[in-house]
C-alpha cells in the first residue's frame, strides 16, 4: 500500500514537508515525496494528516481489563458501608447472578475490609471485590469456598490472591472472556492507536493465547508473559523471549513475570524507612514476595533460557534487591512500577540496561495517599526526568485495569503530572511530550525505511504544544484523533 500526502511526527527527528510512505510485507520500505503507486497497489490519501509510529502499552492484565466493564464499579466508595451498599443494589437489579467489582481503594477509609460485611448481605451469590490496584480480593464466605480459599475475616492478598484469581473464570462462570470478547477489547485499543501491549496477565499460559489468536483475538500485537509457576512449560517449549508462539508473528513470547513486593495501598510495597500510618503489623516496611535468592534464582532461570525479565518492585528496597539481582544473574529485562527509588539506585539501572517500565496514571490515584504513607519520600516517586537524564530506557503503560488502557492519558500525566486542577505534582520530574511519546512507541522514533507498518494515522500533531497544563489537556482527548490505525500493514481500526 501506498500512503500518500502524509506529515510525520518528529518522534526522534524533523522531517519536513509532506511525503508519501510505501509498505510491503508489513514494513515501511520507501519514505519520499512524489511517490508513484505500482500498478495495482492500493493508495490512502492522509490528506496532509500526521503519521506516527503506533502506540505500545507496555503493561497490561488484558484479562481483567476486557472484564472490567461488566463488573460493578466501586471506584467510588468511601466506606465499607458504602461498597457494601452498592453490592446490595447489584444484587436487587441481579440476584440470581454472582456480583465481581472493581475498583475499591480502602487505604483512606475509616475501618477494614471483612468478610462478614458482605456475609451480612441476604443472598446465596459468590461476591468477590478486587482492589483498584489489584492487589487483594474482598470476598464473602461463599466466594471463599468456591475458590477453595481458607475461611477468613480479612482479605485475600497478594500471593494468595493472585492464585485465587485464576480460578474465577471457571468457578463464577465464564465472565466473557472468549476471543469475541478480547477482540472488543483490542478493537478499543487500535480506536486509540494502539497497536501493541505486553499481556501480564495472571492467569494462562502460551496455549490460551494460541487458542485465542486462532479464535479471532488477533488484531494488534501481543507480547505474552509468563509467571513463575508457568515457566517449566515455557522453558519445556524452548521459547525464548521475541520468538513466535504460532504461525502469525504478531502473536511472540513476552517476558517473565516476577511480583517482588506489594502495592502502596494495601502497604505492602518494600520499602527502607516504614509506612507513617496503617502499616501491616510486624511488617512496617512492607514486605517482599520472594527472598533475594528465590529472586535471583528466578532471573538466572530466565536468562540461560533466554528469557527477558519484568519484574514488579514499587518500594525503594525492592527496588534495590531486584538491581541486585539483575547484575549477580546478567539477566535482561526491566524493572514495572519504579514508583518509588533512589537517584543513585535510577544510575544503577542505567549501567545495568535494566529498563523501567512505568505507568504515569498511578501517579494521580497515588499522590495524596502517597503524602499520607511515604511522607518526605514524594521527590522520588516515579522519577521520570531523572531516569531519562541519566539514560534509562523508560517505556509506558497503563497497568489496564488499574488504570485505563489509555496510552494518551499516560503520555498527558508523565507530561503535566497532575490529574484535576493543582498544580503538577512534584513538575521537576516531568518529561516532555515528545519523549513521553517516544517512550509509548516500542523504541520506535520518527517512520522510517525498515520500520515495522504498525502506524497510526492522526488529525493533528500531537507535538504541538509546550509540554504544559494545556498541552496535556489536548493530549488526553488524543484518541479522538486517531483516523487510521494499522497493524503490519492491515487495517486494525479506521474512523467512520
Amino acid at each position: 500500500m501506498l500512503i500518500r500526502n502524509a506529515r510525520l511526527v518528529a518522534v526522534t527527528e524533523h522531517v519536513p514537508g509532506r511525503l508519501d510512505v510505501r509498505v510491503e510485507d508489513g514494513r515501511v520500505v520507501e519514505v519520499a515525496p512524489g511517490l508513484s503507486p505500482a500498478p495495482g497497489e492500493p493508495a490512502y490519501d492522509a490528506g496532509g494528516r500526521w503519521l506516527a509510529p503506533g502506540l505500545w502499552d507496555q503493561h497490561v492484565h488484558l484479562g481483567q481489563w476486557t472484564l472490567a466493564s461488566a463488573r460493578l464499579d466501586l471506584a467510588t466508595a468511601r466506606s465499607c458501608a458504602e461498597a457494601v451498599e452498592l453490592v446490595r443494589e447489584r444484587l436487587e437489579a441481579w440476584p440470581d447472578l454472582p456480583v465481581i467489582g472493581w475498583g475499591h481503594r480502602p487505604t483512606a477509609w475509616p475501618d477494614n475490609p471483612a468478610v462478614s460485611d458482605l456475609d451480612a448481605i441476604a443472598t446465596d451469590q459468590p461476591i468477590v471485590l478486587i482492589a483498584g490496584d489489584g492487589h487483594h480480593g474482598w470476598l464473602n464466605t461463599t466466594a471463599l469456598h468456591m475458590l477453595a480459599l481458607p475461611i477468613r475475616e480479612s482479605v485475600v492478598s497478594e500471593g494468595e490472591w493472585f492464585q485465587a484469581y485464576g480460578r474465577l473464570a471457571s468457578v463464577l462462570a465464564a465472565e466473557g472472556t472468549g476471543p469475541d470478547a478480547y477482540r472488543r477489547s483490542m478493537e478499543a485499543a487500535a480506536a486509540q492507536g494502539v497497536v501493541g501491549v505486553v499481556d501480564l496477565e495472571f492467569s494462562g499460559g502460551v496455549a490460551d493465547w494460541v487458542d485465542r489468536w486462532a479464535g479471532g483475538a488477533d488484531l494488534v500485537r501481543v507480547r505474552h508473559a509468563c509467571y513463575a509457576d508457568g515457566l517449566d512449560d515455557v522453558l519445556a517449549r524452548g521459547l525464548r523471549t521475541g520468538d513466535p508462539l504460532a504461525a502469525d508473528p504478531r502473536l511472540t513470547m513476552g517476558p517473565l513475570k516476577i511480583i517482588s513486593d506489594g502495592s502502596l495501598n494495601t502497604r505492602t510495597a518494600w520499602c527502607c524507612e516504614p509506612y507513617a500510618e496503617k502499616a501491616v503489623p510486624g511488617l512496617e516496611e512492607g514486605q517482599p514476595n520472594q527472598t533475594p535468592e528465590e529472586l535471583r534464582s528466578l532471573l538466572a532461570r530466565a536468562a540461560a533460557g533466554g528469557l527477558d525479565v519484568a519484574v514488579h518492585a514499587i518500594g525503594d528496597r525492592a527496588v534495590r534487591v531486584a538491581l541486585d539481582a539483575f547484575e549477580a544473574t546478567g539477566a535482561r529485562g526491566g524493572i514495572e512500577h519504579v514508583q518509588l527509588t533512589t537517584r543513585d539506585d535510577v544510575r544503577r539501572m542505567a549501567a545495568l540496561g535494566v529498563r523501567a517500565s512505568v505507568q504515569p496514571a498511578h501517579l494521580v490515584d497515588d499522590r495524596d495517599v502517597t503524602e499520607r504513607l511515604w511522607p518526605g519520600r514524594a521527590e522520588r516517586c516515579f522519577p521520570l526526568r531523572w531516569m531519562l537524564d541519566d539514560g534509562v530506557d523508560v517505556v509506558l503503560g497503563s497497568d489496564a485495569p488499574v488504570s485505563p488502557l489509555d496510552p494518551w492519558l499516560g503520555i498527558a500525566t508523565a507530561v503535566h503530572r497532575s490529574g484535576d486542577e493543582r498544580e503538577p505534582w512534584h513538575p521537576e520530574q516531568s518529561i516532555t511530550a515528545r519523549e513521553a511519546l517516544a517512550a509509548s512507541t516500542d523504541g520506535w522514533g520518527t517512520v522510517a525505511v525498515g520500520h515495522p507498518a504498525d502506524l497510526v494515522l492522526l488529525d493533528d500533531d500531537p507535538l504541538a504544544g509546550d509540554s504544559d497544563r494545556s498541552h496535556a489537556a489536548e493530549l488526553r482527548a488524543f484518541a479522538d484523533r486517531v483516523a487510521v490505525t494499522w497493524v503490519a500493514g492491515q487495517v486494525a481500526y479506521e474512523r467512520a
